[in-house]
């Protein structure tokens, strides 16, 4: 969500940030590309953007918060992929994002609402279960593996992406279903065995607390802090100040989600959007970005497969 204040750098990136972070993991463009000219790269995730066009115009039809809403959105669609098309002719014809420029405008404020209710729904549903059978697994190593799975079949769910939202409106989705089916390990990038060797022998003073037990679990409940950011990805060189403070002495970040939902652990926060965005950013703590491939782009870049799992640990020595 989009901050009012005036946003400031994430404290736990490594400076200088000018030369050390980057937000985007694929590079759509060089300094000597034409500006006016839409790079190969771009092209695809154009391609990719038109392709959802159909799943999003549905969405936007049955949203009961707007008066007209099919008329409305057949009109979205329409001028979406214009602009879209546009934008392969000249990249710089459009200020971003477009698809969200257009829904407001015709009065959509978010054509997911519906959908992301029903899921969290369920997800409150099969909490008690999920933490039961997690409960239940004595080993220390293979609970948070089981963990760690559960979190990336919690991430397939996307219904920006057109093959999953075809997936979703046709069969819908299972969790438990989606974690026995994960695609098997070496996943494309694989540190979690690293991590589990971690998980039991070091301690984040800010997770843990002398008995080991995670801190702040008595409490029930999570501090949640506004990212400064309005879009599905999120730019750790501008977030709002709440959520910098508040991470300030974080000890181990989690970036989670195929663009990067944000968790400083230790103070409990969570943000959106750590594979599109963030995969190599570099940070002065303990970080853990995990997510799934969902587009066949990504996997291209990485080098992996479509619906592959991405478990990056790093480890910062003496912080």
């Amino acid at each position: 969500m989009e901050s009012s204040s005036p946003t400031v750098p994430f404290p736990l990136l490594q400076t200088p940030i000018e030369s050390k972070y980057r937000v985007c993991t694929i590079p759509y463009r060089f300094p000597s590309d034409n500006p006016r000219k839409a790079t190969p790269v771009e092209i695809q995730w154009i391609d990719l953007f038109l392709n959802s066009v159909p799943s999003f115009r549905q969405r936007a039809e049955n949203d009961p918060t707007v008066i007209d809403a099919p008329i409305k959105a057949e009109k979205f669609a329409q001028r979406y992929t214009a602009m879209l098309e546009d934008m392969k002719k000249n990249p710089e014809s459009n200020g971003g994002p477009p698809d969200c420029v257009v829904l407001r405008e015709l009065g959509f404020r978010d054509i997911f609402k519906k959908v992301k209710d029903e899921e969290n729904a369920k997800a409150i549903s099969l909490f008690e279960g999920v933490v039961r059978l997690n409960d239940a697994i004595e080993d220390d190593s293979k609970r948070v593996e089981n963990l760690i799975r559960g979190i990336l079949a919690g991430n397939i769910f996307d219904l920006g992406s057109a093959q999953l939202a075809e997936v979703f409106a046709k069969d819908g989705m299972s969790f438990l279903a989606s974690c026995q089916n994960l695609v098997s390990r070496p996943w494309v990038i694989d540190d979690l065995d690293d991590f589990k060797m971690k998980w039991t022998t070091k301690t984040w003073k800010k997770l843990k607390d002398e008995n080991g037990q995670l801190m702040g679990v008595d409490a029930s409940g999570l501090l949640i802090a506004n990212s400064g950011n309005d879009l599905p990805v999120i730019d750790l060189s501008n977030v709002s100040p709440d959520l910098a403070y508040l991470a300030s002495d974080a000890d181990l970040v989690i970036l989670e989600g195929m663009v990067g939902c944000l968790l400083h652990v230790g103070n409990n926060g969570e943000q959106r959007r750590a594979i599109e965005t963030n995969l190599y950013a570099q940070l002065k703590c303990d970080s853990i970005k995990i997510g799934m491939v969902k587009h066949p782009e990504v996997a291209q870049f990485l080098g992996g497969r479509l619906y592959d799992c991405v478990f990056k640990y790093h480890e910062v020595l003496n912080y």
